[in-house]
């Protein structure tokens, strides 16, 4: 069995796939597979790709921290665990969270909580409380973050 695509043609098909947005190494290593491409040759596209600066895990891994957080308010925690599962190396991981600054996610923090709290329709506070701290859970906010919000946030509703 033969590769379908030439290496310059699974190339130019790479570089537009990148340059629609940014990809990490293992959705364009899996998306050449795909294209019945040998590691050989796969090797000889990823590489080029980098030379050619269609495909940088680092500016990957930035706009990814950025968006999630931004668009879809994703905390540090989730934000990282699915970075690792696109298997980006640490060092980019750290170097993508810090391109949220503590402001912004605190506030994004502060109003997806309020929100949350809020739109909860739970007449028992115990379970008010849990189905708010498994959904800020689940969004990978920090824990303590999400345990002290909790706590203030059923102050509040007593006073």
């Amino acid at each position: 069995m033969n590769s379908i695509f030439t290496i310059k043609d699974a190339i130019l098909k790479l570089e537009h796939f990148c340059a629609y947005q940014e990809r990490c190494h293992s959705e364009v290593i899996s998306k050449l597979y795909s294209l019945k491409m040998f590691p050989d040759e796969i090797d000889v596209v990823v590489v080029q790709l980098i030379e050619n600066n269609f495909l940088n895990e680092t500016r990957f891994a930035c706009s990814f921290a950025r968006g999630k957080h931004r668009i879809k308010h994703w905390g540090r925690i989730r934000i990282t665990n699915e970075l690792k599962m696109k298997q980006v190396s640490s060092t980019n991981i750290t170097l993508a969270l810090k391109e949220i600054t503590a402001e912004e996610y605190e506030t994004t923090f502060e109003q997806l909580s309020e929100r949350c709290w809020n739109n909860l329709n739970e007449k028992n506070t115990l379970k008010k409380r849990k189905k708010f701290c498994d959904y800020m859970l689940r969004r990978g906010y920090e824990s303590f973050l999400v345990y002290d919000k909790v706590t203030q946030l059923e102050k509040n509703l007593e006073n």
